[in-house]
This record gives structure tokens, sequence and C-alpha cells, in this order.
């Protein structure tokens, strides 16, 4: 178990934001967990579970111990007729992961490639990007519970899947609930990639790129480049300019209420949903409340994505919050919609 004190966090959040932790411990595999938990110091302490750090705006110094996940790992389950089971370890990095498995042969996951993060967080936040979800692919997880120490592993249907949204971001209401909100840390997690692969290209900027390209039928390699090359175009590099992507989730509303917004705001961005609700495009709501480019401080919105706060540099978790606030608060003022964070607030 490798322990640090007053350890730097400026390197391990993507906004970039100046924060320390008082005990920052590097789990890279189960026994590191289970050490923490028998530890005369730590063990009765707070617990903060940190990945790759692109889903945090840190307020201050982190004085829960900051349990820091790079367990590694990449590896083939199984490869039949029914599909490919992959896994890797919960502290490998996202797009890295995905790029390996195209690289293997194995298509499936190209339309999630350079999402920021770890493999261990895409989970928790079910990531999902240009019509495809992490649900869609998932297979299974293991974790440690942190009150118990017991080790366990969850299928789709117990993780809870829901937009942006699973079963480690909930807290539960009463003893028998099933919550593990701040109470796991994930050490493994699977996929099973389809058999044939078939690919998905119902978004509209990869529907533009076949057109543009005359390419008809790409092939997951295919898909992968446009892929980033369109996140490229769209969002900030966090290694240049800090941030955490996308920091609002795209609001649903009913058919009513979608075409009263229309009625006043006929370009508004929207897209019908299986279930009959429509989701907006939250980037268009704060476009339209005129935020791009907009500044609180150092904290700003970037000037290509409305939808993405960028650090333009020594920008504090106050500035940020502020900033999101602010901008909440006049999407509601005009529309009624109350955008959501996905970023967690520390």
């Amino acid at each position: 178990m490798i322990v640090e004190s007053n350890a730097a966090l400026q390197p391990y959040n993507t906004f970039g934001i100046v924060a320390k932790a008082r005990t920052l411990v590097r789990v890279r595999a189960a026994a590191d967990v289970h050490a923490v938990l028998a530890h005369p110091e730590f063990g009765d302490e707070p617990k903060f579970v940190l990945g790759g750090g692109s889903n945090i705006v840190l307020t201050g110094d982190v004085k829960a111990v900051v349990l820091k996940v790079e367990v590694p790992g990449r590896r083939v389950l199984e490869d039949g007729p029914r599909g490919t089971v992959i896994e890797f370890g919960a502290g490998e990095n996202w797009h890295e992961a995905v790029a390996w498995s195209i690289e293997q042969g194995f298509g499936g996951l190209e339309n999630l490639a350079l999402i920021p993060g770890t493999v261990g967080a895409s989970p928790v936040q079910n990531i999902g990007a240009y019509g495809l979800e992490l649900q869609d692919r998932f297979e299974s997880l293991d974790a440690v519970d942190l009150m118990t120490g017991r080790e366990f592993t969850l299928d789709a249907s117990q993780c809870a899947f829901g937009y942006r949204d699973s079963v480690f971001k909930h807290s539960p209401a009463r003893d028998s609930d099933f919550g593990l909100a701040g109470r796991a840390v994930i050490l493994r997690v699977r996929f099973r990639l389809p058999k044939p692969w078939k690919p998905v290209l119902g978004y509209l900027d990869l529907q533009r790129r076949m057109t543009e390209s005359g390419i008809q039928h790409p092939d997951a390699r295919q898909i992968y480049d446009w892929v980033c090359a369109i996140r490229s175009a769209k969002l900030p590099d966090p290694r240049v300019i800090g941030n955490a992507g996308s920091f609002f989730k795209n609001p649903t509303v009913t058919p009513e209420q979608c075409q009263d917004i229309i009625a006043r705001d006929p370009g508004i961005v929207h897209y019908p949903m299986p279930d009959g609700t429509v989701k907006l495009a939250a980037g268009w709501l704060i476009d339209a409340c005129g935020w791009k480019g907009k500044s609180v401080g150092q904290a700003g919105v970037y000037e290509k994505q409305a939808l993405v706060l960028v650090n333009r540099g020594g920008a504090t978790g106050g500035e940020v919050v502020t900033l999101a606030r602010a901008i909440q608060t006049s999407v509601y003022e005009r529309f009624g919609i109350r955008l959501e964070p996905e970023p967690v607030v520390v």
C-alpha cells in the first residue's frame, strides 16, 4: 500500500484546480483496499474514490482519505460466436482501453472514443456518446464494499443504469435499499462486444462524415477515427485547457413542453426518445442564453461548445460552481428548465 501525505491533486483532476489531499492511497489491487480498511488510522476515516478526475470539481482540500484507483490490466476473457468479452483494470485510461480493443480487432466501443477518465469510472456515470451508452456493452464488474470489506460482482441489471446514472450515484434511503454512492471501489470492468458487429451511425455528425467521405459502410476503425476527429474539433483537450467535458446533462421534457419551447424558439435542437420524451441539447440552451465565451473569474464557457466549462488559468472550484449556477439560473428563467450538472462537486 503506497500512502502519500498532503498530496497535490491538481495533476489528478482534469479541470486542473489546485487542491491537496490530506492522505492519498494508491489502489492497485483489492489488497490495498483491505489494507486501508484495516489500518488503525485510516480505517474509520471517510473515503473518497478518485479515478481519472474527469468528473469532479474540487472546491478545497480533501480531508477524506483519497483512494486513487490505479488497478491495471487488459485481457480477452471470451471470444466466441455470442461475442467477445474483454476485461480492463479500473485504473486503465478509458480512451486507451477503447483504442486497444480496436487494435485487437474487436469493434463495439468505438463510439465512446476520447471520453476522458478511467475504465472504473465509466459505469458510475454510464458514459455515452454518438448514439451509444456504456450499458449497451456492459457485462459485469468487480468491486469492494468500503463499509464491509466484502468483494462483490454486479451485472448490468444490478448497476441500475440510467441516463448518466447508476447505483453508484445513489445513497440508500433505507437500510434495506441498494445504493452504493461513496461506498464502493470498482476494481475490474468487463464488456461484451457483439457478434456480428454492427455500426452505430444514428448520430448526425457521423452521418455527415459518411456523406462527406463517401464511405457508406465504415468499419469500427473508421468510426473510431471519425469520433476522435469530431470530439477533437468540438471539445478542448484537458491537457491544454482544463475542463471536465460536458458539464450539464441534456434535459428531457414531455412532447408538450418541447412544442411550447419550439413555439418561442423554433431553432432549438431536440431529439425524440424511445420512451416518448424529448431530449433537448443543453449546449444549445446555454448558447441561446448568451453564455458562450463568457467567464466568471478564471472559469469560462468554451468558445466552441457552450456545454463545456473551462479553466482559463488558475480558476478555483468556487468560480466554476458560481459560473455553473449562473448558467442554471438564466436557462431556467428563459426556458423553465433546470439543468443538472454532470460533475461531482467535492
